[in-house]
């Protein structure tokens, strides 16, 4: 253990050498300076020239064609573009030049001889970031252009994590962006929040869209091998043209396409996984549990049970988190095909993810392909298809959440079981109860895991069909059809042998099964126009979208099996069954224009107008407008001076409205439920009103102002770009009361206001060229937020959290902790609960009345959003090696470690920590404040009311990935063109003095699911694995 500790420490300081080296690291020296483009033409000479036709061809670096690349004649509106072969004919005049320009390419000046007739230019990649291609809503941008907030990264940003998930390789990223990992359930997906939570009671995800197609499920069965650049639009002017959907933001996902050339790539990667120490709570042993339970008789005066009699004599006993955990493999094979030649181009990619669980018997599986086809009939029509199956399988004890609540929690059950019950006998056989004197009867976790079925399997396609038309030069016409199809079915069972906590072995053997069918279609038809007019260049778009979404969904329970030999529903003597059916549909039109002038001035502006059924029909359609500007200073003469140290700047403002239609789909409506009525002593069932119908419910609208500044120093060498913005959500869908004489309780209602604000900075360095070569991308951001109003009457939502207005949303309320009663003097002195004694825990008087009630010394006693959020990407190169490291973490925040209510409770009725040992047990030692004594009668306030004692500071830091790479050197490329092997640790270290085992937990109640009201609890949740994989990457 000391040698693992003193390897994670060293990993500790080379990454903080690391963190503080960046500054001075950025002593760069400038690049001569870029000839002026523009020159000037004497039109009297050139009409005395000759003019004659040139022809010639345009190729990559690769030689490979390139179709569509624009050829002007310099300082003239003389164009044509390249044919499929990539050739072009052009007629121009003795010594005028050719420029030639390709996205995502340098434009290339050509000077054609006065004996040439026929040339051959060659373009080469765009290398500066400043001018790269990025993704935005319904097209791409140069990103110099790009006046709303943008944020995008490419896949070999993203390349060498041996991850399931896309969220996971976009930690540490993005600024302004929270994703967290608040489970390490195979296959379980991961929570992500754009700018803060944009509602209280309406959803707070983010909008994925995959390939122009809005994703409903999450993106968990996307295979991440398939991604070829993900982008973040944060802003209300980078996302309002997908208008009610976005006030979350919205992630951009596009997948793999054809590149130049044919290329068959083959990765693979495999490794282990292991919980770390942090993974596992500090519980007693044996020995120290039996003292724990004698020192609780003998201080209550009471007969010391014989199993604890002799404490020392026991031994360690059983550590249920090593019964139940293990090492367990992690594999991936990906095949990749991209053929980018000629008229027809596809990229194809099939893979294959297994992934076992740290927890026996659990374990992810899933199989996927993509298959995205282009074919080019002319040099005005073109069709697509794509086509992205995937089915995965998904084995998964029902390991989180709350005993309280769920009693199947495996990890808080097993962590709480005595540690003196075995879980298997000396002959081998395996106990069904795990118990002892003075304890609930639990059943033998190591059963619950081996015997219990819980099982989920999805089947997930997304496809896609589309046409483009040119009918005229520069304008292109689009219609894409796209679908959406999931069927997902899960089914478990619990035997008569199995057990939840309080309830040991035998019980009533249990299964259920549901079945949910969903499918979106989304019917989409755009018009592009493009033009260039001298120094004025205009980007049109408009178009119309129509989109529909259904479910089905079943669910079957069977109970009273008379074995545990068959679990299918035919053998079941009490069947239940429910189900429901659910649709919405969306009509949208959308309209942008983009204009700079000169390439300096720039002007945006979108609008989307939607019509949707989850409204009411008197709120139906709600419109989207957005409004951006940019300047692009270092453009001007007066920045001229400056150009050798700062390269580029630009400025940057938008304004705009956005909304969010994740509040239901039937909310606005007068809902009917199933009731049954007694007639004539009779039982008959009918049909009841179940809530009261608002046919004005409308859109909560997110109103977004964002200003920027886009600055790159020493030929974009150093960048760095920054973002101050600001929201108000009004019309927050809210709960409002009703008088009773209504038949109800509540309607709901647009009632409610909330404010966020925040900062991001993201800089990106090239610290050291030449044969070692260091970069580092380092994003920093701040969120904070506000409430405006809720309801009517601004009344406060309490419960253990607080949402009133004028404060945070969600923060933590409760009692104030101050320590335990050490001794009679103190006792005498402070405020007294009524169960207080000497020894107790001791609260704080808040509202002065001279004594201490749950109800009315409450406080606002912590945070549990982290307000900042950091993120950093270390690369460096040398000869054939390559080393990434990634890190991010939250600052700012507290945690709420729920666990404490039962792992620190003084009945002795659980296992405890190892730290309850330093409760109090005398006025001379009065132990460390947070446990108190175990008298009889006394302990309820201590673990029942909740205080700021549950609270632990929650910032963590975490090393997500290293990853070290070779390049084989290959003397023959005829085959095997690029041979690259690797070694990745994934979840490498968490620098935290939160005392659970993953503060990735905060924004979420349970562990499991985000909720803007009640987040911070930690129940225990599935540890994150630390993974060591090694990997290799074959290229034909």
């Amino acid at each position: 253990m000391k040698s693992k500790m003193r390897t994670w420490n060293v990993a500790m300081g080379s990454l903080s050498l690391l963190f503080l080296c960046v500054s001075p690291a950025l002593a760069i020296a400038t690049n001569p300076s870029q000839e002026n483009p523009h020159t000037e033409q004497n039109d009297d000479s050139v009409t005395q020239q000759r003019t004659r036709k040139v022809t010639g061809v345009v190729l990559d670096a690769n030689g490979e064609s390139i179709i569509g690349a624009n050829v002007v004649v310099k300082g003239t509106n003389n164009g044509t573009i390249t044919d499929l072969d990539g050739k072009f004919s052009i007629e121009l005049s003795d010594g005028e030049t050719l420029q030639v320009s390709f996205i995502g390419y340098n434009s290339k000046d050509v000077m054609v001889g006065a004996g040439e007739n026929h040339i051959k230019v060659q373009l080469r990649e765009d290398t500066q970031k400043l001018d790269e291609v990025v993704v935005v809503g319904y097209g791409t941008q140069i990103k110099r252009a790009v006046t709303g907030s943008v944020q995008s990264i490419k896949s070999e940003e993203m390349a060498d994590m041996p991850v399931a998930q896309i969220s996971q390789k976009m930690q540490g990223k993005f600024a302004g962006v929270q994703i967290n990992q608040v489970s390490g359930k195979p296959g379980q997906g991961m929570t992500m929040r754009i700018r803060g939570q944009a509602s209280l009671s309406g959803g707070t995800t983010p909008l994925y869209v995959v390939d122009g197609m809005p994703i409903v499920g999450d993106i968990s069965t996307i295979n991440p091998d398939e991604i070829e650049s993900i982008s973040v639009l944060k802003d209300a002017s980078a996302t309002s043209l997908y208008g009610s959907r976005a006030a979350n933001g919205v992630v951009l996902i596009q997948t793999k396409t054809a590149q130049s050339g044919k290329k068959l790539s083959v990765d693979v990667y495999g490794g282990i996984q292991y919980v770390p120490e942090k993974g596992r709570p500090d519980m007693m042993d044996a020995s120290e549990y039996a003292r724990f339970r004698k020192e609780i008789a003998e201080e209550n005066g009471l007969a010391v049970d014989p199993a604890y009699q002799h404490p020392e004599a026991l031994g360690k006993g059983t550590d249920w988190y090593d019964v139940l955990f293990r090492s367990a493999a992690i594999q991936n094979y990906s095949l990749s095909y991209s053929n980018g030649d000629g008229k027809f181009k596809s990229s194809t990619v099939a893979s294959y993810f297994n992934q076992d669980g740290v927890l026996t018997n659990s374990n992810y599986q899933r199989f996927s392909a993509r298959a995205n086809t282009e074919y080019v009939f002319s040099k005005i029509v073109k069709v697509g298809v794509n086509l992205a199956p995937s089915f995965s399988i998904n084995n998964s004890p029902q390991s989180d959440g709350n005993w309280t609540e769920d009693k199947g929690s495996i990890l808080q059950g097993a962590m709480l079981t005595t540690p003196l019950a075995p879980y298997k006998n000396e002959d081998g056989s395996i106990p069904l109860v795990a118990s002892g004197p003075g304890l609930f009867d639990n059943p033998n976790w190591y059963n619950v895991v081996r015997l219990n079925k819980n099982k989920t399997q999805n089947t997930h396609l997304i496809a896609n069909a589309f046409l483009e038309v040119e009918p005229v030069k520069d304008l292109k016409v689009k219609t894409s059809i796209n679908a959406d199809l999931t069927q997902n079915k899960w089914n478990s069972f619990k035997p008569s042998t199995s057990g939840e906590i309080y309830k040991a072995p035998y019980q009533i053997p249990e299964a259920k099964e549901s079945n949910n069918l969903f499918y979106t279609w989304l019917w989409e038809n755009t018009a592009t126009y493009s033009k260039q007019i001298k120094d004025h260049s205009f980007d049109l778009l408009f178009g119309i979208s129509a989109q529909k979404y259904h479910s089905e969904y079943t669910m079957v329970t069977g109970t009273n099996f008379p074995d545990d030999k068959i679990s299918t529903f035919n053998a079941a003597p009490t069947i239940t069954a429910d189900g429901n059916i659910n649709e919405w549909s969306l009509l949208s039109y959308i309209g942008r224009i983009n204009y700079n002038y000169k390439g300096k001035y720039l002007l945006s502006a979108a609008m989307r107008r939607d019509g949707s059924s989850r409204f009411g029909k008197n709120n139906r359609w709600g419109n989207f407008p957005s409004v951006s500007a940019g300047w692009i200073l270092s453009d001007e003469e007066f920045m001229k001076p400056l150009e050798k140290t700062i390269s580029f700047l630009k400025a940057r403002i938008s304004y705009g409205i956005v909304g969010n239609d994740q509040i239901g789909n039937y909310t606005h409506l007068a809902t009917i439920t199933t009731t049954n009525s007694n007639f004539n002593n009779a039982l008959a069932s009918g049909r009841s009103i179940s809530g009261m119908g608002n046919p004005n419910l409308g859109w909560e609208r997110n109103k977004q102002v964002d200003v920027g500044l886009d600055v790159g120093f020493f030929n974009n060498r150093l960048s760095i770009m920054y973002d101050y913005y600001s929201k108000r959500t009004d019309a927050l869908l809210f709960s409002l009361e009703v008088p009773i004489s209504s038949g109800f309780y509540n309607i709901q209602s647009n009632a409610g206001k909330l404010k966020f604000w925040g900062h991001e900075l993201s800089v990106s360095s090239k610290n050291l060229t030449g044969k070692l070569q260091w970069t580092t991308d380092l994003n920093v951001s701040y969120n904070d937020n506000k409430c405006l109003q809720l309801g009517v009457d601004d009344a406060p939502i309490i419960g253990n959290n607080i949402t009133q207005v004028g404060e945070r949303i969600g923060q933590f309320y409760g009692l104030v902790w101050e320590g335990v009663y050490k001794n009679k003097e103190e006792f005498d002195k402070y405020p007294k609960h009524a169960q207080a004694d000497v020894g107790t825990i001791r609260f704080k008087d808040v509202n002065g009345d001279g004594k201490v009630t749950q109800g009315d010394d409450r406080d606002i006693i912590g945070n549990p959003v982290p307000l900042w959020i950091v993120g950093m990407t270390n690369s460096f190169t040398y000869k054939n090696f390559d080393l990434s490291i990634v890190v991010s973490g939250g600052f700012g925040f507290e945690l709420a470690n729920m666990v404490d209510q039962f792992a620190g409770n003084l009945d002795g009725v659980f296992n405890v920590y190892k730290a309850v040992d330093n409760r109090w047990k005398s006025p001379e030692n009065p132990g460390n404040g947070r446990y108190g004594t175990t008298k009889m009668g006394t302990t309820a306030p201590e673990r029942d009311w909740f205080s700021s004692r549950f609270l632990y500071n929650g910032n963590y830091l975490t090393i997500k990935n290293i990853t070290l790479g070779y390049q084989v050197p290959l003397r023959n490329r005829d085959i095997i063109k690029g041979l690259r092997a690797y070694v990745s640790f994934q979840n490498v270290y968490t620098f935290t003095s939160y005392i659970g085992a993953n503060p990735e937990v905060n924004i979420s109640n349970t562990g499991t699911t985000a909720n803007s009201l009640q987040q911070g609890f930690d129940y225990t949740t599935y540890p994150v694995p630390r993974t060591i994989t090694l990997g290799l990457n074959v290229n034909f």
